[in-house]
């Protein structure tokens, strides 16, 4: 009976409960560390502690580059399991010169509904602090439920006096300047951009397949079939590697360390074969070679326009043996070059937003 009953109680309503009940335990309670008086606080929001390799770095990329930007702050990681919980703590030790962040993604929309209630309920409990919604893919369905969803997002949004969103790519960009325009919003590169993984170098053997087996997914299985014969007489090792590894509330040094093993797999590889936004990404960091294909999204060849004059990294729109023979035979032993003034030209806008 109670199982029944519980199952027809609103997911919203027992986070406000939780909540509720978390802010009126003892601070000793709640296992969170004294701050440090002397210091600022940047707390970033929503940290992925999950196997989607992607939205690992995205939290591992943000933390530096916090911490890189600001040395003066003491940056704090909220995992996402731990939201509610971190609220509450957050809540009672946070000072109005604080920084609130969450992390960037392609999570901001109507499809991933439990992250975009945390975000959405992280921007109503923190009203007098700066909050920056770290580099992002939007995405509201153009439905009635997609509809509704984005309507409350804009209510939320729009009732925050100091909150700035950043669109990592153009389409996102214009979204947030058509419907949040009550919100600032910054247009910059995702923030996993900001890495240089090319270091250290290993001897580059065989190519890596890094393919989606999902909704997103573009390819047919008779394309895929063909680059995958076509790649075995050309390299002498085929392997296949995902950035999806599974499990949830990951420790911290575990998370890092499956985000190493995966770079240090693409740079063993001569050529890495993708249709992951990053995949392409972690090629780009690391200087690996990469044919990468469209998924059924946007998010891949927009993100692309950031990199697109890197040599080493080829899209291909018309998936045709002959354009792939030619693209492998151009990037294969091409050097890679890594733009180190990314980080100057295109981010340094999250670090005026964040100083002003």
């Amino acid at each position: 009976m109670i199982s029944f009953v519980n199952k027809l109680i609103p997911l919203t309503w027992k986070i406000q409960i939780q909540l509720f009940l978390l802010r009126n335990k003892p601070f000793e309670s709640l296992s969170l560390k004294t701050r440090k008086e002397d210091k600022k606080y940047i707390f970033v929001f929503l940290a992925a502690d999950y196997g989607n390799l992607g939205d690992v770095a995205i939290t591992y990329a943000q933390h530096k580059f916090l911490s890189k930007s600001f040395p003066d702050h003491v940056i704090t990681e909220i995992p996402i399991s731990k939201t509610i919980k971190g609220i509450a703590c957050v809540e009672k030790i946070i000072k109005p010169s604080d920084i609130v962040t969450t992390v960037g993604g392609g999570n901001m929309g109507d499809l991933y509904k439990s992250i975009e209630y945390y975000r959405q309920l992280v921007i109503k409990c923190f009203k007098d602090n700066k909050i920056i919604a770290f580099p992002q893919t939007v995405d509201f369905k153009n439905t009635y439920e997609g509809k509704k969803a984005l309507t409350k997002a804009v209510n939320v949004y729009s009732k925050h006096p100091d909150l700035t969103l950043i669109a990592r790519e153009h389409k996102s960009y214009d979204y947030f300047n058509n419907h949040f325009t009550k919100n600032k919003t910054l247009l910059t590169p995702d923030i996993v951009l900001s890495l240089n993984q090319t270091l250290p170098k290993f001897e580059r053997k065989g190519a890596l397949i890094c393919l989606r087996n999902d909704k997103e997914k573009k390819l047919t299985k008779k394309q895929e079939d063909s680059i995958f014969k076509y790649l075995s007489n050309e390299f002498k090792t085929i392997k296949k590697r995902d950035t999806h590894v599974g499990g949830m509330k990951l420790p911290l040094k575990n998370r890092v360390t499956k985000l190493k093993h995966i770079w240090d797999d693409f740079k063993k590889a001569e050529l890495v074969v993708t249709d992951r936004l990053h995949g392409m990404i972690f090629c780009y960091i690391t200087g690996t070679p990469a044919l990468v294909f469209l998924n059924n999204n946007h998010k891949i060849k927009s993100s692309y326009f950031w990199i697109n004059s890197a040599p080493h990294i080829r899209l291909i729109e018309d998936v045709e043996l002959k354009n792939i023979k030619q693209a492998i035979t151009e990037i294969r032993d091409t050097e890679a070059v890594i733009d180190i003034n990314l980080i100057e030209t295109k981010y340094n806008k999250i670090t005026k937003t964040v100083k002003a």
